[in-house]
C-alpha cells in the first residue's frame, strides 16, 4: 500500500496525483452529515455537511474512555454510586456499591456502551460529574474541537448543550488512535469481567456490527443512538500501511454509509511517502551537502491523478562564512510539501553536528607530559 518517492533537489517537485473530487463525486451516504479522514496525516477525503452542529449521542464515550485511560487509574477499582445505577439508557446493570476495575468499565463503555459505566468513570476519574464534564471540554479545546460541547459523559439527550460536528469527532477518534491501550480496547469484540456478586463472569459482546460481521477490514469504532440524534457511528478501518476514521451522524444505514465510504477511499488512494526519515539527498549548497536530515517521515494519501501535484521546496537558511555559524545550529530550515497551492506539510530540516573527537587516556597522558616537558612551549 505504501509508495515511497525520491528527493531530488534543494527546490524538489516530486510527481504525485490528484483531480480533486473525483473520490467525493462517486460517495452517497444516507448520513445527514458525514467525514472520511487518513489517521497519519488526518487528510479530509469525503466530507457532507461536515460541520454541522448536531446531537452525537454515545459516540460521546469516545472522550470519556480516553479520559479514564489517560488518567493513569486503570487498575484502580471503581465504587459504583446509586446515582451511576440509576442512569437511564444501555446499561451493564451494574449493582450499587460494587467495586470493580476501572479498565473494566471501560471496556463495558466500549462494547456495551454501559451508561452506568459512563457515570461510574466520571465520578471516579473526575471527583464528581461535573467535574468530568470540565475536563472533557478542557480535552476538547485542547486538540482543536471548535464546535463540540460536552455536557455528559455518555450522551443522552438529557442536556440541550450537548453538541458536535462529524468533523469534530473524527479529529477526536484520531487522537484517540494515537493511544494502543485505546485501540485494543475499541478493537475488542468480546471481554469477560469479574462479576463479584455472582459465580460467572459478565461477557460484553461489542455492538459494533462493522467489526463484529460485516466489515472484514474494520479495527474498531463506536456505535450510538437515541430518539433525537438519531443513528450516530464512528468507525476505523485498516488496509496495509492505509488507516482511516469514518463518522456519521443521523444516518439511517450508517453500516452501508462506512463501508462504501472505506472502499471508496480504499480503491482510489495509496498512502505515499513523500518524505523519508534521515539524510536527505539532492543538496548542492557545500554548506549542507551530506550534512542535514529529517527526524521523521512524512506520508499521505494520494489518488492516482495527483502524481504531477506535489512538491517538495526545501528552504535552509543562509549562514555566513564561518563554518561555526552552521555548526552551532541545530535547525537548517524547513521541507515544505505543497498539494497544487496548498501546503500541507512543513517538517524541520535539522543539521548533523559533527560529534567531537574523544581523546585516550594515551593521548591526554601525552598532553599532560608534553606541556610539562616544556615541549608545547618551545616546540
Amino acid at each position: 500500500m505504501k509508495r515511497i518517492w525520491m528527493k531530488l533537489s534543494m527546490i524538489v517537485t516530486l510527481l504525485i496525483y490528484s483531480i480533486p473530487g473525483t473520490v467525493q463525486a462517486s460517495v452517497s451516504v444516507s448520513a445527514r452529515s458525514a467525514i472520511l479522514i487518513e489517521q497519519e496525516s488526518g487528510r479530509v477525503l469525503y466530507e457532507k455537511d461536515a460541520h454541522r452542529v448536531s446531537r452525537i449521542a454515545s459516540i460521546t464515550k469516545i472522550m470519556t474512555a480516553i479520559l479514564a485511560i489517560e488518567s493513569g487509574k486503570l487498575d484502580e477499582k471503581v465504587k459504583v454510586s446509586e446515582r451511576a445505577v440509576r442512569t437511564e439508557g444501555s446499561s451493564l446493570y451494574l449493582k450499587p456499591g460494587e467495586k470493580i476495575r476501572l479498565e473494566d468499565l471501560v471496556y463495558g463503555l466500549m462494547l456495551r456502551s454501559g451508561n452506568d459505566a459512563a457515570v461510574a468513570i466520571a465520578e471516579h476519574v473526575g471527583g464528581s460529574l461535573d467535574g468530568f464534564v470540565y475536563i472533557m471540554n478542557e480535552k476538547a479545546q485542547e486538540i482543536g474541537m471548535e464546535n463540540t460541547h460536552f455536557a455528559n459523559p455518555h450522551g443522552l439527550d438529557d442536556h440541550e448543550n450537548h453538541v458536535s460536528t462529524a468533523y469534530d469527532m473524527a479529529i477526536l477518534t484520531r487522537y484517540a488512535m494515537k493511544d494502543e491501550r485505546y485501540k485494543k480496547i475499541a478493537g475488542t469484540k468480546i471481554h469477560r469481567a469479574p462479576n463479584p456478586t455472582e459465580t460467572w463472569d459478565r461477557v460484553w459482546k461489542n455492538k459494533n456490527r462493522l467489526l463484529t460481521e460485516k466489515y472484514k477490514h474494520s479495527t474498531g469504532g463506536k456505535t450510538g443512538y437515541t430518539k433525537r440524534a438519531k443513528r450516530t457511528l464512528v468507525s476505523t478501518a485498516k488496509k496495509g500501511d492505509f488507516e482511516l476514521i469514518a463518522v456519521t451522524l443521523n444516518a439511517p444505514d450508517d453500516w452501508n454509509d462506512h463501508i462504501q465510504m472505506f472502499e471508496t477511499a480504499f480503491s482510489n488512494y495509496d498512502i505515499a511517502e513523500i518524505l523519508s526519515k534521515g539524510k536527505v539527498d539532492g543538496i548542492k549548497d557545500s554548506q549542507y551537502k551530506n550534512k542535514i536530515y529529517l527526524d521523521h517521515s512524512f506520508v499521505y494519501p494520494l489518488t492516482a491523478e495527483e502524481e504531477d501535484l506535489v512538491r517538495v521546496e526545501y528552504r535552509l537558511s543562509k549562514p555566513g562564512k564561518d563554518k561555526r555559524d552552521i555548526q552551532n545550529q541545530q535547525i537548517a530550515g524547513r521541507a515544505n510539501v505543497f498539494l497544487e497551492d496548498q501546503q500541507i506539510a512543513s517538517l524541520p530540516v535539522y543539521y548533523k553536528q559533527e560529534a567531537k573527537e574523544k581523546k585516550s587516556f594515551l593521548d591526554l597522558f601525552k598532553n599532560i607530559f608534553t606541556s610539562i616537558a616544556g615541549v608545547k612551549g618551545h616546540g
